[in-house]
């Protein structure tokens, strides 16, 4: 099939195709974004407070997406507590232990996502397992990549662990000292261990740090699938073709390997 950008690799042509977790294998970027209202919110108003200043919350639309969705913890808290003039140390200072840092946040948040995978369960999208399965049976190997330190718990949740060739998550992350996206690290290290090159290979995505990934990184075809109506800035940000779902490429009987 054909890309909507002259310079997309045409989907029957890849050898790869790399895609991000959550958003894209499993609904969970919803509850990630749950996770850190909760965290985000109650440290803004208590900075508030300290302040007397007026509380403005963690927007999960425009936060979420802009500074959040798509990078690691770290960086994610990072970027949007700069966005608000809050600039706070990694780890502890000492003689001061109960200054917040940014490791208290993402433990926080960490905790918090996690208690919603465990009462509400995971769920992976229809048209995705469809589209992977698909691919599969073409002969074309999948990965799973994702920053989070959960993305293996979350595979396993969702019942899809063995969907996939290849997983890189933020354990390797830490482990390789990968930097996270838009960084294409991850990304490069997925296609790596699958033994294809990006120019031959796809990326899907639904953070625009991710799609931005997909660029720098040099993939053949970066997929954006817009589930919350990003679908101009996904274009913008080097995206070759843009789907609501991943069964909207179906059928793929007509891919073949090569």
């Amino acid at each position: 099939m054909d890309t909507d950008r002259e310079t997309g690799l045409p989907l029957d042509r890849v050898r790869a195709v790399v895609l991000d977790t959550d958003g894209v294998i499993t609904d969970t970027a919803s509850v990630h974004a749950a996770a850190w209202k909760r965290v985000f919110d109650a440290f803004l108003v208590q900075r508030a407070r300290d302040e007397s200043a007026r509380f403005r919350p963690f927007d999960l639309r425009d936060d979420y997406l802009r500074y959040v969705d798509g990078r690691s913890r770290a960086d994610g808290a990072r970027a949007f507590l700069a966005s608000r003039g809050v600039h706070l140390p990694q780890e502890p200072v000492p003689g001061h232990p109960e200054t917040v840092t940014v490791a208290l946040l993402t433990d926080r948040k960490d905790r918090h996502f996690q208690a919603l995978v465990t009462r509400y369960g995971v769920r992976a999208f229809p048209g995705t397992v469809q589209f992977v399965k698909a691919l599969r049976s073409a002969g074309v190997p999948a990965a799973a990549v994702s920053a989070s330190l959960n993305c293996a718990k979350v595979l396993r949740a969702a019942h899809v662990e063995d969907l996939f060739d290849v997983r890189v998550d933020g354990v390797d992350a830490v482990r390789l000292g990968l930097p996270g996206k838009p960084d294409p690290a991850l990304f490069l290290e997925a296609v790596r261990r699958l033994g294809a090159a990006p120019t031959r290979s796809a990326v899907v995505e639904d953070a625009l740090a991710g799609v931005e990934a997909g660029r720098r990184g040099g993939f053949g075809l970066i997929i954006g699938v817009d589930r919350t109506g990003m679908r101009a800035e996904m274009s913008q940000h080097g995206a070759h073709v843009v789907v609501t779902d991943l069964a909207e490429l179906l059928p793929v009987h007509r891919m073949r390997s090569h």
